[in-house]
């Protein structure tokens, strides 16, 4: 009964009208309060199938009432729990995926603070469509990515970037404490790779309508308050002691959200928690001719550092994290680059095939 449930929620969107061109679909207008509208198939997909009505459910009740809304029951510290994520797990069974410092995870969960659930999560995206049709077919069938193109022509899109920091899914927290090397398997394994600092940045300035470059992805002033950019680190009992990986892991609060809990914190293209949230991997190609890591965004605590791009003076300590900012931390060769860190993820990007392409790159 909750497969059709589900299935019969897929299919009503299907059979709506056409969805929004994307540049429509990267920003939604308010909807009117006093009138309930159906949340999105896209995100309700990702809810745990648990987690959707029963046969004792009214069949309309809303969808998001039985989600469970504690905000730490999104922590996962298992290794299962963590490749419970993902539609196919085998395709990570050799991934480091386990609870403490240097391993895949989502941060220590008896040290973090999280402050927003599933349920209210869902409930912020019931009217933000993450991805069309179009833009699936486009990249390839893989969900929660969009295409993105320069100067307003989107036939000449070059690649799909994920929506939201890995693993991509809607109202799930982001993993941390993977290097640079693991987090480019896997993407490969997704038939992904790491994005690169130009396509990041072009994700988060651009205008699909070909408008002028935004300072942010949300727009032109610094606002830490529009994303999970706003929780200080400053007069906290818990004390972040920088010395070994155990002090990280044991004093350093990993304190994300579930991605997309901040709406409002998208490019126009819809990709979310570009500012925010954890700080992401990238590469980037350098004159050596060798390809490099690269280090990019901000991170939850990013209000203790924050800095206009006009101010004056270097970013070791404060630092203006705006869309084409390029900071040169741990800078390091892709195959060998090791640097993780609690606050540190990352998402993927993949290249769109064209007619008379050769292969991918």
């Amino acid at each position: 009964m909750r497969r059709t449930i589900l299935s019969l929620l897929v299919l009503a969107f299907a059979c709506a009208p056409s969805a929004p061109a994307p540049t429509t679909a990267s920003r939604q207008e308010p909807r009117d309060a006093s009138v309930p509208s159906p949340p999105d198939a896209s995100a309700i997909a990702d809810a745990e199938p648990d987690a959707l009505p029963t046969d004792a459910t009214p069949p309309d009740a809303d969808p998001l009432a039985a989600i469970d809304d504690d905000p730490m029951s999104l922590h996962r510290d298992s290794r299962d729990a963590l490749l419970a994520l993902f539609d196919d797990p085998s395709r990570f069974a050799s991934m480091d995926f386990a609870i403490g410092p240097v391993h895949i995870n989502q941060g220590n969960k008896s040290v973090a603070n999280h402050t927003i659930g599933k349920r209210t999560c869902l409930e912020r995206l019931r009217d933000v469509v993450l991805q069309t049709p179009e833009q699936r077919e486009r990249c390839g069938g893989a969900p929660n990515m969009v295409p993105i193109w320069d100067k307003g022509d989107a036939s000449n899109a070059k690649f799909c970037i994920d929506v939201f920091e890995f693993p991509n899914q809607a109202c799930e927290l982001p993993l941390v404490w993977m290097s640079p090397v693991q987090a480019s398997q896997m993407c490969k394994a997704q038939g992904k790779r790491l994005c690169e600092q130009r396509e990041w940045n072009l994700s988060c300035r651009a205008d699909p309508a070909g408008g002028a470059d935004r300072v942010y992805a949300y727009g032109n002033d610094l606002d830490v308050k529009i994303c999970n950019t706003n929780k200080s680190r400053v007069g906290r009992a818990q004390k972040c002691v920088l010395q070994t990986m155990n002090d990280l892991w044991n004093t350093c609060t990993t304190d994300t959200e579930p991605s997309g809990a901040f709406p409002q914190c998208k490019s126009r293209f819809g990709v979310f928690d570009q500012h925010g949230n954890v700080a992401e991997i990238m590469t980037r190609a350098h004159w050596d001719g060798f390809t490099y890591d690269q280090l990019k965004g901000s991170a939850f605590h990013y209000v203790d550092v924050q800095k206009k791009p006009t101010d004056p003076g270097g970013y070791w300590t404060r630092y203006p994290d705006h869309c084409n900012f390029e900071p040169l931390w741990h800078v390091e060769r892709i195959e060998t680059a090791a640097h993780v860190n609690y606050h540190l993820g990352f998402r993927c990007c993949k290249p769109i095939a064209h007619a008379g392409d050769a292969g991918t790159r």
